[in-house]
């Protein structure tokens, strides 16, 4: 039950670089199904941010390695430099 809180939180928070960037908002996570771990962030990109808009795919989403992530509190701070762009 506290894996569906964690996740129903996370959801819609704003996405910022290092930099203080407005990358874009998190709409989903990809989780590997062998350990359990958070793999990828799915972000819905911030039109106004270049970078997010070179690294959206097919689907219109931006997907970021979740090493990229320096922290989580009221928005998902991210490594500009690690995004592969």
């Amino acid at each position: 039950m506290s894996k569906y809180l964690i996740a129903r939180q996370l959801s819609s928070k704003r996405v910022i670089t290092n930099e203080g960037e407005e990358f874009g908002k998190l709409v989903d996570l990809n989780i590997s199904e062998t350990t359990g771990k958070i793999e990828t962030l799915v972000i819905e990109p911030n039109p106004d941010n270049s970078m997010a808009d070179k690294m959206r795919k097919e689907d219109g989403m931006v997907m970021v390695p979740y090493e990229s992530v320096l922290a989580v509190s009221d928005y998902v701070l991210i490594e500009k430099r690690s995004l592969n762009y």
